[in-house]
């Protein structure tokens, strides 16, 4: 149950939110939080709630590894977004739950999860989805920790999946250069007939002089744009199962952000506002960027981008790696990597260095020349 610390004070007294998720007489899970003025306040008052709303769960234990994952997806829907719980999902029913399905919480053993992790380990998944498997199963036995359902977490004794090979960062990033992506643009826009067409199109630009998630180009609607920014206020997943498409926040905190629009986009989205106007008598700025009155989908970005760079002779990225090629461009120039991150809306700047250190030659170069102005 956490204490979050606000930024707001009174009397001299730090601002603090208290929460509590707790499961109701009906078998309801539900959230109640409140603010109060210092620390010691603060953990009084979630000792008070916790007394009062959390009801004992150790029964939980016995259920099957199946029943308690559907409890866990229960009380997440107070602590994430929509899409980032279908992640979570997607990855315990596909790598997780086949091997614990039946087994009961409280029997779940270190040794079972060497055995699954060596299951897991002979399949083609990429060391970066491997880790995450045990992130996700992690997750889920804390919170059966947390609700007294097992004792002890045993992923902690086992620990998480290692690569085997050392892999060299450029081996994991893929990225279009300037010239490369002008290719792209150029064939792109010869082949193109019909205004969907237009707003694929579009999207790549966005892509590739924004480095903007999928999600976020997906959502941006003209009202998020001014003359000379973008302001980045939402983002759209297409994965959420039962639905075409659900609108949320941006992935975090870092991902509100405002980003100067350079001059090519700039005449790229004046004509494209002035093709969409031409098409919707009812246009207002509350029209997609991308699409206008509805969103296009990840299927046909997907295709036009395999389409369009094989056209082009190019090998064929993952849309994802559009946002790798506006990164990797800047580095290249030698852009600081705090502004980097900025653009990028990473929440922490050291993400960013890890994916994208490699990818300042020229600082090597610059080191190299300082060295050699020295006599001996």
């Amino acid at each position: 149950m956490p204490i979050y610390k606000t930024n707001r004070r009174k009397d001299g007294k730090q601002q603090y939110r208290v929460i509590i998720n707790y499961t109701d007489t009906n078998g309801t899970y539900k959230k109640k939080e409140q603010i109060v003025y210092g620390y010691e306040t603060a953990r009084e008052l979630e000792h008070h709630l916790q007394m009062k709303y959390r009801q004992p769960m150790q029964n939980m234990g016995f259920l099957t590894f199946s029943e308690f994952f559907e409890e866990y997806i229960k009380y997440k829907q107070y602590e994430n977004r929509e899409t980032t719980i279908e992640k979570e999902k997607e990855v315990i029913r596909n790598h997780i739950l086949p091997y614990f399905a039946n087994i009961t919480m409280t029997d779940i053993t270190a040794q079972m999860i060497v055995e699954w992790k060596s299951k897991i380990n002979i399949t083609n998944l990429s060391t970066t989805m491997k880790q995450n498997c045990y992130n996700q199963l992690r997750a889920l036995l804390n919170f059966a920790q947390r609700v007294d359902a097992i004792h002890e977490n045993p992923t902690f004794k086992v620990g998480n999946f290692r690569s085997a090979n050392f892999e060299m960062p450029e081996d994991k990033i893929q990225y279009y250069t300037p010239e490369a992506f002008m290719q792209f643009a150029s064939v792109a826009r010869n082949s193109i007939s019909n205004y969907f067409q237009w707003c694929v199109y579009v999207f790549f630009c966005i892509a590739y002089f924004t480095g903007m998630r999928k999600g976020e180009i997906h959502a941006l609607k003209w009202s998020d744009i001014d003359s000379d920014h973008i302001h980045i206020r939402r983002s759209i997943s297409q994965k959420v199962s039962g639905k075409k498409y659900v609108e949320a926040s941006p992935k975090n905190k870092s991902s509100f952000r405002v980003l100067q629009v350079p001059e090519p986009l700039k005449i790229v989205l004046q004509e494209h506002q002035q093709r969409q106007q031409e098409r919707f008598p009812a246009w207002s700025e509350d029209y997609r960027v991308c699409g206008g009155d509805k969103c296009i989908s990840d299927t046909a970005i997907s295709n036009y981008n395999r389409r369009w760079a094989k056209a082009a002779g190019l090998r064929v990225l993952r849309v994802h790696d559009y946002r790798h090629s506006h990164a990797s461009l800047l580095a290249n120039e030698g852009i600081n990597i705090q502004e980097i991150a900025r653009r990028l809306g990473h929440s922490n700047v050291q993400i960013t260095w890890e994916r994208y250190a490699h990818l300042y030659p020229r600082e090597e170069e610059r080191a190299v020349t300082v060295l050699n102005k020295i006599v001996l």
